[in-house]
């Protein structure tokens, strides 16, 4: 499911503040955008996301202020006069004109740092506090998020159940309409003098397994009490069995479709397709 957490707080002049998003997703997979200084920790910040979040799609994100205060700098003296001496080095044996080096090798990594750019492990423990208050966040977002699903769920269940009751006004013009067919075709058959008693009798059993979808209603009924029923259930990771539940729904209702031969109740037909569709479109959000 979708979801968001954010937390902020302060560790000496510093803020920081860890946001995290979720998307839906099959697996965990966890994208992390962390200062240079915080890099060392990204395992065990993953783990904290793996931990205490379900299946999905994650980025974590921390970000910090100083807050207009100043950080001092030094100087890497040893690695710069490497640089240097290399760089004139080179200089000799090709044949470069003599060149003013300080500028570029202060853009070289590491010859220029922050004093105190490594992470202390007191401001570790913050970071990890707020990573957990932001994860607390997400989870109750996704909560939220899942109640409403599962109330749309439980609704549209109870609209395809309402469709199906409807169907039963129809049974009695619906099996008349398919006798009066029946019986032309018998007298069809019955005109010619060459009667084939063998056709004749497999159409007459081919129309009556037409007229019953009485066993398909039923089927109907239980898979959609099924469907509440492991809705209601305590616990996560629900996603597979009612999509499996609604695989069944549909291989009834389709059946029904097949076999009705009757305009109204075929409208009843597309109404439940319906409301299945948009199930199966929640259910992707389920973990």
């Amino acid at each position: 499911m979708t979801g968001y957490g954010r937390a902020q707080g302060h560790y000496k002049e510093k803020t920081i503040t860890v946001e995290i998003r979720s998307l839906n997703g099959k697996t965990t997979d966890i994208r992390c955008k962390l200062p240079l200084s915080y890099r060392e920790k990204e395992l065990e910040l993953r783990k904290l996301v793996t931990d205490k979040a379900l299946r999905g799609k994650f980025d974590l994100s921390i970000s910090t202020d100083d807050n207009g205060t100043q950080s001092d700098a030094c100087i890497n003296k040893n690695l710069f006069i490497t640089y240097y001496n290399q760089l004139k080095q080179l200089e000799g044996e090709m044949g470069i004109p003599p060149t003013d080096y300080v500028q570029a090798i202060l853009r070289i990594p590491n010859v220029v740092q922050a004093e105190g750019s490594e992470m202390e492990e007191e401001e570790y423990k913050v970071i990890k506090k707020l990573t957990l208050e932001a994860i607390e966040g997400l989870t109750k977002f996704r909560a939220v998020e899942g109640e409403a699903t599962k109330e749309d769920l439980r609704e549209r269940v109870q609209e395809i159940e309402r469709f199906r009751s409807g169907i039963e006004e129809f049974e009695v013009p619906r099996l008349e309409r398919l006798k009066q067919r029946l019986q032309k075709n018998v007298q069809d058959f019955t005109q010619n003098t060459n009667l084939d008693r063998n056709r004749m009798e497999q159409e007459i059993l081919f129309y009556m397994e037409k007229m019953d979808i009485n066993e398909e209603q039923s089927r109907l009924a239980q898979h959609c009490i099924y469907f509440i029923e492991e809705l209601d259930k305590e616990g996560d990771l629900k996603g597979r069995s009612l999509s499996f539940i609604a695989q069944e729904i549909g291989r009834e209702i389709n059946t029904m479709g097949a076999k009705a031969q009757f305009t109204d109740i075929q409208k009843l037909v597309v109404n439940m397709k319906n409301e299945l569709e948009k199930i199966k479109e929640q259910l992707a959000n389920i973990v």
